[in-house]
């Protein structure tokens, strides 16, 4: 085997997909060193078992207990390791035996590594979300996150910071000034700036928190009437700030609309199905999934109010860096002839993907189900193909390129 939202009303439409479950108790204590590796190794094996998209055999399990025994645990023990060392390291070589070859996400996460990765996985970050740099009259906010306390204290891009944390900016240098934004969770920190638009002065006292990330982005095309949205990844903000940014282009009455997935992991399905409503028709199906041991999970389009779904050209960009559901987003866009993709063929990743908790405070990351079309065709594993490709050499214009595709085609010239 297997060596393997409008803003409110899209936001009240989504909930988060990916799930966390309880796990074993951790081995007792006065047992050997061993029969601990052993017994945390059946807690590994059991939840892939109950949970894991594919079949996991007990063979492939008894295989890498021998392995474990002859080579790893030799090994490993030569190097001077510490027994959670050996537990964790020898943990994720039994997730590597038992997945599917070709799974790239299923993987064991020891508790820091578990940690980070459960952030990056729902798109959420502790900072006080500040990013700018230093100029000689103060510390410039070139971005500013919408959901960090600082936005929703007042600051915004381009205010200027003399003071942080009680000391001038002028006085730390660009390193500190950087340490100094990125606290640990819970801290209060003084900032006083001058308003970029007005160089009025103010103070705010602003928290470090976790909060989701922004991940949509409006990008220049040169091309007139044609707008970009760049996606850089799904997470529970996605459909806030896609929404955002459809509410201030649409009083321009755009030609076409060009969505850049290009490098985006992709996230949380229902991010995508919430964003799928201003473009395909409402309450119908969208897409499902299914595993082994999973009921069917049937996603529908949500019903957004009257008048905000749009009828735009659209264009969508995709290369190999474009899974999960970024790419459920453009194949079923693709499939239903309401945009066209192009770029390079994707990852091949539309799974749903689940986090469960071990007893020491790791955790596996696992696929537990596969996504599939209404009529029931999975999604291919070798991705979805692109309606036209787009020569490397012109990765850097691609955005222009698909606006002028759009253009064309908006003004019935795509023959000339």
């Amino acid at each position: 085997m297997r060596f393997m939202k409008f803003i409110a009303a899209v936001v009240l439409l989504f909930v988060s997909c990916v799930s966390y479950a309880a796990s074993p108790a951790a081995p007792a204590v006065g047992t050997s060193a061993r029969d601990q590796y052993l017994t945390y190794f059946e807690e590994v094996y059991n939840l892939m078992k109950e949970h894991y998209f594919y079949e996991i055999r007990r063979d492939d399990f008894d295989r890498f207990l021998t392995v474990f025994d002859k080579k790893i645990y030799p090994s490993i023990m030569l190097e001077g390791k510490s027994n959670d060392y050996v537990r964790w390291r020898s943990a994720a070589y039994l997730v590597d035996a038992l997945k599917q070859p070709d799974d790239i996400f299923s993987r064991y996460l020891p508790p820091k590594p578990a940690q980070q990765f459960a952030q990056e996985v729902y798109g959420k970050k502790i900072d006080l979300g500040i990013e700018g740099h230093l100029i000689d009259k103060g510390y410039v906010v070139d971005f500013i996150e919408p959901r960090s306390d600082a936005y929703e204290k007042g600051m915004r891009d381009n205010d200027l910071i003399v003071n942080l944390a009680g000391e001038p900016v002028l006085s730390l240098g660009e390193a500190k000034i950087k340490d100094k934004l990125i606290p640990l969770e819970g801290s209060k920190v003084l900032i006083d700036f001058l308003s970029g638009a007005s160089m009025s002065p103010a103070a705010i006292e602003v928290v470090s928190k976790e909060y989701f990330k922004q991940t949509v982005f409006e990008k220049p095309t040169g091309v007139p009437g044609i707008y970009c949205f760049q996606i850089q990844k799904f997470n529970q903000g996605t459909p806030e700030d896609f929404s955002r940014l459809m509410g201030s282009i649409a009083p321009k009455n755009p030609r076409g609309l060009v969505l850049d997935l290009r490098g985006n992991p992709g996230g949380p399905p229902l991010a995508a199905r919430a964003i799928s409503a201003f473009f395909l028709p409402n309450g119908e199906p969208l897409v499902y999934f299914e595993g082994r041991n999973r009921p069917r999970s049937d996603l529908d389009i949500p019903v957004l109010p009257e008048g905000y779904r749009v009828d735009w050209p659209m264009a969508v960009l995709v290369n190999k860096g474009t899974g999960s559901a970024a790419e459920l987003f453009s194949g079923v866009l693709q499939d239903r002839k309401r945009a066209v993709v192009l770029g390079d063929k994707t990852a091949g990743q539309v799974l749903l993907k689940s986090i469960f908790d071990l007893s020491d405070g790791s955790q596996l990351a696992m696929v537990n189900a596969r996504g599939h079309f209404p009529d029931g065709r999975p999604f291919p594993f070798d991705g979805v193909h692109p309606n036209e490709s787009l020569p490397s050499d012109q990765e850097g214009d691609a955005i222009n390129l698909a606006a002028k595709y759009l253009y064309l085609k908006a003004n019935g010239k795509m023959g000339q």
